[in-house]
């Protein structure tokens, strides 16, 4: 089979030709049908992720496709069963072989791009808002990166939840898309002092943060006593430090979150959040946005749009 994978951290990622094994103990083996792309991917190739798996690492956390073979303890899962996985690794290719506890079952109206756009991004949203910061009906919620893959799935979920949500995300274009999405007012996050704007609004009750750098610190002095500030991600590439005599003076809380670091202490929490996810998908309440569906031939140009943020939602990547 095709898998596009890294050899070393210290050379770039390559289409390769490799050895698919029989699905072992507590497997399944799926023919992946597309792969979700995820700004964690990225530090993957770079070697910075918080999960550094020893090479040779065939990319992509998350895929969807159809098991072909069940390995010995497998139950619940049967061969042609259609299924998304948070694999952590392994989606680029044509074929992988998963824990079967990493797998679910997909509702029969999802076709497989959605799937595989799926769970990362929604899960994290969800998880964080409902879980971790206890986003209530009426609240204003400021999401940093509303138009890229996680922030979007915030502004939707957000929404949905009964908040009025502030989109931040740069340019005309990727502000539209986080309207179309449910947010109630737009800042774009290259215009003058976003926390002065934010102020004007009313302030933040939640902050749901997947840049950090600036726009943290920005958002931060905008949020109201008692508010909660979600810490995602560093799409910026600089990691904010916390003053925490500010979150003394405003009764402040920081909260962080890992979805898939409750695989390993609480999995149940996932479990029951794509339980809900998934309804209101089949409600026609959620909609995923893919704007490149690009084959995996191209991997390293989906990678390097993802990388160039010239993308809104996710980039699925698809097999022949």
């Amino acid at each position: 089979m095709r898998a596009y994978r890294i050899n070393s951290y210290q050379t770039a990622p390559a289409l390769v030709e490799v050895a698919l094994a029989p699905p072992g103990p507590g497997e399944v083996q799926i023919a992946v049908a597309a792969c979700g792309l995820n700004f964690a991917d990225l530090l993957m190739v770079e070697g910075k992720y918080q999960e550094r798996p020893e090479p040779p690492v065939t990319l992509g956390m998350e895929m969807a496709g159809t098991i072909t073979a069940v390995g010995p303890g497998v139950e619940g899962f049967a061969p042609g069963d259609r299924i998304a996985a948070f694999g952590g690794s392994g989606g680029l290719a044509e074929a992988a072989n998963l824990p079967a506890e990493r797998c679910v079952p997909l509702p029969g109206a999802m076709p497989m791009v959605h799937a595989a756009a799926f769970l990362i991004a929604y899960g994290t949203s969800h998880v964080a808002l409902d879980h971790r910061a206890g986003l209530r009906p009426g609240e204003r919620l400021v999401v940093t990166g509303a138009a890229g893959g996680v922030g979007l799935t915030a502004v939707e979920i957000g929404a949905l939840m009964g908040a009025e949500v502030v989109a931040i995300a740069r340019g005309p274009d990727k502000l539209a898309v986080a309207k179309a999405a449910g947010a109630s007012h737009l800042i774009d996050a290259e215009s003058d002092d976003i926390r002065g704007q934010i102020r004007a609004l009313g302030g933040a009750d939640v902050v749901y943060d997947a840049v950090g750098g600036a726009l943290f610190t920005a958002c931060m002095g905008a949020t109201r006593p008692e508010g909660r500030i979600l810490a995602i991600g560093f799409a910026s590439g600089e990691v904010p430090q916390i003053p925490a005599n500010l979150l003394l003076v405003k009764n402040l809380a920081v909260i962080g979150l890992y979805w898939g670091g409750y695989l390993k202490f609480a999995p149940e929490v996932l479990t029951d959040s794509l339980a809900r996810l998934f309804a209101w998908y089949v409600e026609g309440r959620l909609t995923p946005h893919v704007s490149h569906e690009i084959p995996l031939g191209r991997a390293a140009e989906a990678l390097d749009l993802l990388r160039r943020r010239k993308s809104t939602g996710k980039i699925v990547v698809t097999m022949p």
